[in-house]
């Protein structure tokens, strides 16, 4: 046995604590990008090209929000500086950056620009849009508030033992698919009422992802300095080159998948349900005579 005694663990400086806060500051501003260049989007109608370059770019700055998010906690974990003030600092940028400003976006973007040949329609699809993505922006909220109140949260089906999940569809997640779908589409807005309505209705599917029970993968156990497989390595470079490449179709598909994954989960937990109950029916009861 060492006489040595270990070290105290030493504390923090200033500067650390500053640095995470730093990116959710970072995450704010993206988000405020991302709003203004909305309106200004809006207010291009009748210059395509100048509507498609702005909600482009808003759509770029929601993403750039998210690799922010994800990394100020991770950053304030590796540096431990962890805190009270800064967990409310990121749930506020949330609301605002995957909040507020995706749906911001999703208005403008869908419903807008949408021909005026009925314009009895298209004041009621616009109206929907409205209630729907004000829906959106308080099912984010809602999402991030139970959260907060639930100390790690669990969802009724957890899964395998060793694997963390969200209860419920994280709301940069759902803003991540509407930033993917406004730039997969090179930022043009939807003229076509029939698609617009489809657009409504992903934004209501989103809504509720995110303040349903089900279950979806978190990432947070894959720490930057843990050790990793050769495999898993050369995973990470491809899909980081194609990216690169092709930027647009594989956020796009990263994006709906990853929305699509807690559906998956959901119905195959059910379907492995009914086939443990088809597979070990229940006893019969015992008839008592006389």
């Amino acid at each position: 046995m060492s006489d040595v005694e270990p070290r105290p663990r030493r504390k923090p400086t200033r500067v650390a604590y500053a640095l995470p806060t730093a990116f959710t500051a970072g995450n704010i501003f993206l988000g405020f990008l991302a709003m203004l260049h909305s309106i200004q989007g809006a207010q291009a109608i009748g210059h395509p090209d100048a509507a498609a370059a702005s909600f482009a770019f808003a759509a770029q700055m929601i993403g750039l929000a998210i690799l922010l998010d994800g990394l100020d906690g991770r950053i304030a974990r590796l540096t431990n500086t962890t805190s009270d003030f800064g967990r409310e600092m990121d749930s506020l940028s949330d609301v605002i950056s995957f909040g507020l400003a995706p749906a911001l976006l999703a208005y403008t973007w869908g419903s807008q620009f949408i021909g005026g040949e009925m314009p009895l329609l298209s004041d009621q699809l616009s109206r929907a849009a409205k209630l729907i993505t004000f829906l959106f922006l308080l099912c984010g909220s809602a999402r991030l508030a139970r959260f907060n109140v639930t100390k790690n949260p669990m969802p009724k089906n957890p899964g395998r033992p060793n694997r963390k999940y969200f209860v419920g569809l994280p709301i940069p997640a759902a803003a991540g698919l509407i930033a993917a779908t406004v730039f997969a589409a090179d930022g043009y807005p939807i003229t076509w009422m029939t698609l617009s309505i489809v657009w409504l209705l992903l934004l209501v599917l989103l809504s509720w992802l995110m303040i349903s029970p089900w279950r979806y993968y978190a990432f947070k156990d894959n720490a930057f300095l843990r050790p990793r497989s050769p495999l898993t390595i050369v995973l990470i470079g491809a899909l980081i080159i194609m990216i690169f490449l092709w930027r647009q179709p594989v956020l796009l598909l990263m994006a709906s998948t990853y929305t699509a994954s807690g559906v998956l989960l959901r119905i195959g937990g059910i379907i492995r349900r009914r086939s443990r109950r088809a597979h070990n029916p229940p006893p019969a009861l015992e008839q008592s005579v006389g």
